[in-house]
């Protein structure tokens, strides 16, 4: 009706915008479904390229398909020297912001950067997927003052980012629980930067620029968390008997506690269970990564009890940020970089959305209430 203002809803909350194969998240059941595979049911139990074939393709690979994704991803690990150079003089910015300004580089090595078809969307998503461990891993070592090394073929996608990473074979528990890792995040739903790559496709825009996009909403640490902060929060807390005085003190202090609660889920995250299992695996295998899992796991049990004392009803539980800070920092990883190789899993799953949003065809694109004045004249 003429004249009327549509119902609104504040940062879309509530708010469909998409119909998709892709994930679904139920936040009061504690349910990630990824291509209608729960979570757990994947992380640990494929590989990460074949997560990334799921969300592309609609199927898990058969074997040989598995074995062809693989190679193609290999042949196209190395950047070309003008994204190194980008990556150089981004040194000293944060890795997340390095790996934006290389990701809008990478349509230069495209043959036809805007052509938005499916075959040339997925020839882009492999393209992405297996440049930004290259990138992440070149900024790392160029910002330690070390020289980037060249990707080598011969080995997984997770293992080759380690070895790119510290320049040593890769141990193989670590090269699995970073597999592990990005196939536990390589899709959520309708998060903040997979609605920021939609929207940027909507519009008939390119692959890169719509992951370009994503990497922008991502850096806001309103989305992209704040993982390091737990590792700061377990150094600070130091032994298990002091957990309850410092998680006590923060709450009173008015202060969130690190790693716990999350917008969508009213129970415990699933990837925090997934990440959680990653754990006690690298814990098994190294004494310092025992000692910092054993502490871990007790401040996250008396922190869920003073949590549900202190804030009843908030139903304040563990999320993925959490486990995320104990992995990483256990594969060698600095807690400026986390976000970044966050990065790393969730670009095929944006890859995946882009290609979906190019199929729908139809722009994004929203009302909004106005709210500011009205009849306001210019003297003359």
């Amino acid at each position: 009706m003429a004249g009327t203002t549509p119902s609104t809803a504040r940062g879309l909350d509530g708010v469909v915008a998409a119909r998709t194969r892709l994930s679904h998240v139920d936040g009061l059941a504690g349910e990630l479904i990824i291509a209608g595979y729960e979570l757990k049911a994947l992380a640990g139990r494929v590989s990460f390229e074949a997560a990334a074939h799921l969300l592309w393709c609609g199927a898990l690979p058969s074997v040989a398909e598995l074995g062809q994704l693989r190679r193609e991803l290999a042949a196209l690990r190395a950047v070309p020297d003008g994204t190194l150079r980008v990556v150089r003089t981004g040194a000293q910015a944060p890795p997340i912001d390095a790996l934006r300004m290389a990701c809008a580089t990478l349509s230069l090595d495209l043959r036809a950067p805007d052509d938005i078809s499916p075959s040339a969307d997925l020839a882009a998503a492999k393209l992405l997927t297996a440049r930004f461990p290259t990138i992440v891993a070149a900024h790392a070592r160029i910002s330690e003052g070390r020289e980037p090394l060249a990707p080598r073929d011969d080995l997984s996608h997770a293992a080759n980012f380690l070895y790119m990473l510290h320049g040593t074979e890769p141990d193989p528990i670590a090269a699995r629980a970073l597999d592990s890792y990005w196939v536990t995040v390589i899709d959520h739903g309708m998060n903040a930067s997979t609605f920021a790559a939609r929207v940027i496709a909507s519009t008939r825009s390119d692959m890169v620029s719509a992951v370009t996009g994503a990497i922008g909403a991502l850096k806001g640490p309103l989305h992209g968390g704040a993982p390091g902060p737990v590792l700061d929060m377990l150094v600070d807390i130091g032994s298990a008997e002091r957990a309850e005085a410092w998680v006590r003190n923060e709450l009173e202090a008015g202060r969130r506690i690190m790693g716990f609660g999350h917008r969508v889920y009213k129970v415990r995250d699933p990837r925090a269970d997934v990440l959680s299992g990653v754990v006690a695996e690298m814990a098994k295998a190294r004494l310092e990564d025992a000692k910092l899992f054993a502490l871990a796991r007790s401040v996250e049990q008396t922190a869920l009890r003073v949590l549900n004392e202190v804030k009843p009803g908030r139903n304040l539980r563990t999320n993925v940020e959490f486990y995320t800070a104990l992995v990483l920092q256990s594969l060698g990883l600095t807690p400026r970089a986390f976000v970044a190789t966050f990065a790393c899993g969730r670009v095929a799953g944006w890859c995946a959305h882009v290609i979906e949003q190019h199929a729908e065809d139809h722009l994004i694109r929203p009302q909004s209430e106005y709210v500011g004045p009205r009849g306001l004249r210019v003297e003359a």
